[in-house]
């Protein structure tokens, strides 16, 4: 019997072949244009941006004194303190102009405690200290002997009036006065002593409700090495009072104050569940505690040598005026004293009235920190997250172990083709990372010799995107092609021995979409690395690589993945780009952002302030060029004339 066009005999492989060739054929007419992946490329760019601006520049909005009301907290009033301080100009150790501000922030506690409340006791003092010697274990100052003597503190402690119990369980809220010598200090930390004198004002108004009490120390001699918080904690006889201490400072002026150091995750909870603007990365407290930004702060003291749980907060914009002669008042952005006022009233206010707070303090002097360390970060800046970094390591160990199950049954199903497509992969991230490490290292070597300014970047920190982060994204493109290029070219030579019937139009398009396949999917094992590591040497931002990890390969699960292994590989939907980097982005992308900024700034500054950078316990004489009077100054930055207020280090 002749078989005809309509014969069943007819072979059903051969026919979904053919079919699946001309489909094929069809999607050449569709492939991605360049228009589209630029459009791409700046959505994802302007995302990044817009999460940064949400979450790091939503600032709120001032209030003054008549709408802040008796009890609330007033930028307005704030920042009247702020004005006299930085008026002063420099107020180092030893300077005439940091007694003026330590009288100046005395006879302000004086009136908080003339127009307290009734039922709220009040006590003040001014505390002058004995000789001590500082000599800490860790830290920008580890292994240096500090040695201190007559340093001046303003004490204000705030407890209710008819529970004596009150005076034994102390909040302390801490900032130093002093200043470098090169600064006039509006950010570091003339902000922070503003914001403690309207702290103090406020809670004086609400204490007669509180379970504990709160004490606020006013110190001078942390720009000598973290000497104020350690006199006060070693001499002071309030300090045995104490339970838990909250830190207030700036590397940088203005901006959001974040949380960055925390030691018990019942703290970290407290403040979430009240701040009303959260803003809390852990991230920072991994490469603060790394020594990648050189500073310390008083915290360290209150955590190292009192053992006291606690939380840190500090301004991180515009890290390269941090300790220049930059750090002056009109920088201040508008809502910047707001943002963190609010925040600490309403953390003062649920901790000096719940029990179960000071009761957790008791506990915490008991147990292991490493016990009660918990993740921390905020989304957009609406609503912070905190888990236990015990849960975080459970979690993340079984992301791992699935993974790694995921890849090795992949691996073997796929057999030395899609063994040796995936160590391509892999290496065109290794590419993509050395290209993007080298070509901003280039231009940093080039910079010199092409331009009359080769470290513009100092008078704007921001250049350092266009001059450094450009080259590190064409570097990043150009390694991640290559590698691409190479993986093609193993696809191709698979497909003409297994499929040697398609077409060469046809094995073009296949390999193009299968090797944009392993590209994608090669970006779920570097995060995956990360992870791994991250989670070995327990960095609290290893949430960031699962986010990563997890968000894109949920979106390939779901829309990409099929259970039919012969089916020929299809081109990648923009809806899975799309589903794959929501979630990270608003996660991460306005931290990547604020780090960037931060670190930048920080390299200015530096370049900016070399002879800031060495430090010396010695006791200094230097003549000024004024033929002004000499004098001895204890300030590790340099000796201050008391003629015409010239610094050594200028």
């Amino acid at each position: 019997m002749p078989r005809g066009r309509g014969s069943p005999v007819s072979n059903p492989k051969e026919t979904n072949v053919e079919e699946t060739t001309n489909s094929n054929k069809d999607n050449t007419r569709h492939s991605r244009s360049v228009y589209l992946l630029l459009g791409l490329l700046i959505v994802f760019l302007h995302g990044s941006w817009s999460v940064y601006r949400t979450q790091f520049g939503n600032l709120p909005l001032p209030l003054d004194a008549e709408q802040a009301g008796k009890r609330g907290f007033s930028e307005a009033s704030a920042l009247k303190h702020v004005e006299y301080l930085t008026g002063l100009g420099p107020h180092p150790v030893g300077s005439d102009s940091l007694d003026l501000a330590v009288q100046y922030v005395y006879a302000e506690a004086e009136k908080i405690k003339k127009t307290a409340h009734w039922d709220v006791d009040v006590q003040l003092e001014l505390f002058h200290t004995d000789i001590g010697a500082n000599r800490l274990s860790g830290g920008l100052f580890n292994g240096k002997t500090l040695l201190y003597a007559d340093l001046k503190h303003v004490i204000l402690r705030i407890v209710p009036k008819y529970l004596p119990e009150a005076e034994e369980n102390l909040i302390l809220v801490s900032s130093h006065i002093d200043t470098v010598s090169t600064t006039e200090g509006a950010g570091d930390c003339s902000s922070c002593v503003g914001v403690m004198l309207e702290l103090a004002r406020g809670v004086a108004q609400w204490a007669h409700g509180f379970k504990s009490g709160v004490l606020f120390l006013f110190n001078t001699g942390e720009e000598e090495g973290l000497d104020g918080a350690h006199s006060f904690i070693t001499q002071h006889h309030w300090r045995n009072s104490v339970r838990f201490a909250v830190d207030l400072e700036a590397m940088g002026i203005s901006g959001k104050s974040t949380l960055f150091q925390g030691t018990h995750q019942w703290a970290l909870e407290s403040f979430a569940a009240v701040a009303k603007y959260p803003s809390a990365q852990i991230a920072t407290q991994d490469v603060f505690r790394s020594g990648a930004i050189k500073s310390a702060t008083d915290f360290q003291i209150y955590q190292e040598v009192a053992g006291l749980p606690g939380l840190d907060f500090a301004y991180t914009d515009r890290t390269s005026v941090y300790h220049t002669k930059n750090d002056k008042m009109k920088l201040l952005k508008p809502g910047s004293l707001q943002h963190i006022g609010e925040n600490m009233l309403a953390f003062l206010l649920h901790a000096a009235a719940s029990p179960k707070f000071m009761k957790d303090a008791h506990q915490a002097k008991q147990e292991s920190t490493e016990q009660k360390k918990a993740i921390f970060f905020d989304i957009l800046g609406k609503y912070m997250i905190v888990y236990p970094q015990r849960l975080a390591i459970m979690f993340h160990n079984s992301i791992i172990f699935q993974s790694l199950l995921i890849w090795g049954t992949s691996l073997l199903m796929g057999g030395r083709h899609g063994l040796v497509s995936f160590g391509i992969s892999c290496l065109s991230i290794i590419l993509m990372l050395i290209f993007s490490i080298c070509l901003p290292v280039v231009v940093a070597f080039a910079l010199p010799h092409i331009s009359p300014f080769p470290v513009s970047f100092v008078a704007n920190p921001w250049l350092v995107i266009g001059l450094f982060g450009s080259p590190a994204l064409l570097g990043a493109f150009i390694g991640q092609h290559i590698g691409f290029i190479l993986l093609k070219r193993h696809i191709q030579q698979v497909y003409l021995k297994t499929k040697p019937g398609l077409t060469g139009n046809t094995i073009e398009y296949i390999v193009d979409l299968e090797a944009e396949r392993w590209i994608f999917k090669s970006g779920f094992v570097q995060w995956l690395i990360v992870l791994i590591l991250g989670t070995y040497l327990k960095v609290g931002a290893s949430y960031i690589a699962l986010i990563w990890l997890v968000s894109p390969a949920f979106a390939y699960g779901l829309m990409e993945a099929t259970l039919s292994p012969a089916r020929l590989p299809k081109q990648l939907k923009v809806v899975t780009l799309v589903l794959a980097l929501a979630a990270p982005v608003v996660s991460s992308a306005g931290l990547v952002v604020r780090m960037v900024d931060v670190m930048a700034g920080s390299i200015v500054r530096a370049d900016r302030c070399e002879k800031n950078t060495s430090f010396s316990i010695v006791y200094t004489l230097w003549s000024c060029s004024c033929n002004g009077i000499k004098w001895h100054c204890s300030s590790i930055y340099g000796g201050y004339c008391s003629f015409c207020k010239r610094c050594a280090c200028c």
